[in-house]
């Protein structure tokens, strides 16, 4: 499950006080709208940028691109990891194909095939491994551009500073539907159930997000689009692919085109911050 910010580019450099939040359901294209309070509502907090506990307070960064600089570089870290984790798992899955190829799937190839499968929601067919699954799973593990994520992030999380980052760890605004799973929002239409769910760190919270991009019919586009990067031998970690995957969340958001024309202006905005 996902939720994602309708802010436009300028209203996230503008400070704006609410927080368009749009949500699809996993195998549907039927959006949920709630608005949301951002920490620009309330009473400034005082105590410094960082906590002792490490996590930082970035509405007290006063400062534009110190703000920005000390956000990518508190996700940064996270990400990293969520990358090296599937470029193993991708390792493995290219190599499970090869011994398919030779007719040389081992019992452990198997064994790893069926837990992979399951974490990316694309079960091994009960006759075994098969080459259309080796296939799609190879469209699912797969890396995503540190730009992209961080872009992301930013639009979600009103950099940093929405009561869902603050509170419960949430930068990209996953809902959940059991009751005290999360927060609920402030301004819930009635009738409605969720909640914005609540994540013990931040790196659940990106975790989160990279298994919705990876596994989410939603985002079948992006996927095709990245698979056919990585067969031209395109670096995929890059801001210029990071770009071209934007095209392929036209369902991030019910804003569709103008949602991802912002994300791409993002990107070339903060050009500047990308590690190259």
């Amino acid at each position: 499950m996902h939720k994602f910010t309708g802010l436009t580019a300028a209203a996230l450099f503008t400070g704006c006080s609410l927080f368009v939040v749009y949500d699809y359901e996993t195998e549907t294209n039927q959006p949920k709208v709630v608005v949301e309070e951002t920490e620009s509502k309330k009473k400034p907090k005082k105590k410094t940028a960082r906590d002792k506990d490490g996590s930082i307070d970035f509405a007290a960064i006063t400062d534009v691109n110190e703000k920005k600089q000390a956000f990518f570089d508190y996700l940064r870290p996270g990400i990293e990891l969520e990358n090296s984790r599937i470029t193993k798992e991708r390792r493995r899955l290219e190599t499970i194909d090869a011994h398919f190829d030779e007719n040389d799937v081992t019992s452990e190839d198997l064994a790893y095939a069926k837990r992979l499968g399951k974490l990316y929601r694309l079960p091994v067919p009960d006759s075994g491994i098969t080459q259309d699954w080796l296939t799609s799973m190879l469209l699912r593990v797969d890396v995503l551009p540190e730009a992209l994520v961080l872009t992301q992030a930013a639009n979600e999380s009103a950099w940093g500073t929405s009561r869902f980052a603050t509170e419960a760890n949430n930068f990209f605004g996953q809902w959940c539907y059991t009751k005290g799973c999360g927060l609920v929002p402030l301004q819930r239409v009635e009738g409605m159930t969720h909640e914005v769910a609540n994540f013990d760190s931040v790196q659940q919270s990106i975790h989160g997000y990279f298994m919705n991009v990876n596994r989410n019919n939603a985002y079948r586009e992006l996927r095709d689009i990245r698979y056919k990067l990585h067969i031209d031998g395109q670096d995929l970690l890059s801001h210029q692919t990071a770009t071209e995957l934007t095209q392929g969340l036209l369902r991030y958001s019910e804003r569709g085109q103008a949602y991802v024309d912002d994300l791409k202006a993002m990107i070339r905005h903060n050009q500047g911050f990308w590690l190259q």
